[in-house]
């Protein structure tokens, strides 16, 4: 295979009937030649540099072929210094017990029905971590090795999301612990002693058990929420809302709970255009960040409810009709280093309690609504959570 490379940019002119991996288009091909499966057109096929993984290519003598930006920065190796030099020269790899990648795998040798390699963890010198896969092209099956296909990734985007999971996982067993605890113990009492209590007590035992199960079942849908949001599968059931009377029944809840009345100002600016959304999840969105403000910040609760800016759309045709809702409270606020962590998860604030997945979940609901949601200081000095959902008017109406 003979091959012409500008530093990264290497031009692979493989070997005829050598397929390229997983039987697309050759990656490392910069000239003319027919397009992407699927339509490309001639011109438009990506080049090595173009990929967001290292992509490192050995022919069938094991010299380097093609060593793109991504595996550059990601090795700290520059590309004029690993093409044509040998695979485990030029990509230095050890498994975590120290012993040499190359020599164990032997990707030229050894058995003839191998495909390549699984992704793994290997150590590039100097310990760093880095998730390497391999794919060994041959013209035939159990023929000889023509290429072999590296493929270079970073371990901080997985490791992030592997903490991410663990501390998902630890705080779920924290926040089940306690009610369970105290499910277990109070059912376990009466089962024991019924006779023993009077109607009152047993009253109030059931009433915690009661809250306890609502508090876990409250926890199970907000994880359900999350595995929807995360993996794109939260559906969203549109029917008319009307915002302002929703607004007032979560404000009626809240004084029936014992807050003052006086404490809730809301003020609806209208006409508003007519809201197709699902009144569940709106509901849902709604209850978390009144409940934050009266939880959290002090003095008046101001709801604003008011047509927003038409929003330009993507592609050609009238401007969306938004309708805009500002919570806002007249605390202490949110501290500014905190701002672009108030919808992440686990961001409980200044104070304790809760799960943190609040915020998280109010943010998925109102982008699958197409909508945007922001924080910033109030006026009063509080938080102001402001959310604008696009009217969503269904294709068959619109």
């Amino acid at each position: 295979m003979d091959v012409r490379t500008s530093g990264a940019r290497a031009a692979d002119a493989h070997a005829p009937g050598a397929g390229p991996p997983g039987g697309g288009r050759d990656l490392s091909s910069t000239g003319p030649g027919p397009g992407l499966p699927g339509g490309a057109p001639d011109g438009f096929a990506p080049h090595p540099d173009d990929l967001p993984d290292g992509l490192v290519v050995a022919d069938e003598t094991g010299l380097v072929t093609c060593f793109n930006a991504a595996a550059a920065r990601i090795t700290a190796t520059d590309p004029a210094d690993a093409i044509g030099r040998r695979l485990e020269v030029a990509l230095p790899l050890e498994d975590l017990d120290g012993r040499r990648w190359w020599a164990l795998t032997d990707p030229y040798g050894g058995l003839a029905i191998r495909a390549g390699q699984p992704e793994r963890n290997l150590l590039l010198p100097g310990g760093r971590e880095v998730l390497v896969s391999a794919r060994y092209v041959r013209e035939r099956p159990t023929g000889p090795v023509r290429r072999v296909v590296v493929c270079l990734r970073g371990t901080e985007a997985r490791r992030r999301t592997e903490r991410s999971h663990a501390e998902l996982i630890a705080t779920v067993a924290h926040e089940l612990r306690s009610p369970l605890t105290s499910v277990k113990g109070f059912t376990a009492t009466l089962l024991a002693k019924w006779e023993r209590f009077t109607d009152d007590q047993k009253r109030l035992m059931l009433e915690t058990v009661d809250a306890d199960a609502n508090r876990v079942t409250r926890l199970i849908a907000e994880l359900l929420d999350i595995s929807r949001i995360d993996s794109g599968r939260l559906e969203v059931r549109r029917q008319p809302v009307d915002l302002a009377a929703a607004v007032r029944r979560h404000v009626q809840a809240l004084t029936a709970a014992g807050h003052t009345a006086e404490r809730f100002l809301i003020r609806a600016r209208g006409p508003l255009p007519r809201l197709w959304a699902d009144p569940d999840k709106i509901d849902q969105v709604l209850g978390n960040l009144l409940e934050n403000a009266v939880r959290h910040g002090e003095g008046t609760v101001t709801i604003d409810i008011a047509p927003a800016t038409p929003a330009k759309p993507v592609v050609e045709g009238p401007p969306v009709e938004r309708t805009a809702v500002t919570v806002s409270d007249e605390g202490p606020g949110i501290p500014e280093e905190s701002m672009s962590r108030v919808f992440t998860r686990f961001w409980r604030g200044s104070k304790r309690g809760g799960t943190g997945l609040g915020l998280y979940i109010v943010k998925g609901i109102v982008e699958a609504h197409g909508g945007t949601i922001t924080v910033e200081r109030a006026r009063g000095g509080g938080a102001e959570f402001r959310f604008i959902l696009p009217v969503g008017t269904p294709a068959y109406l619109a």
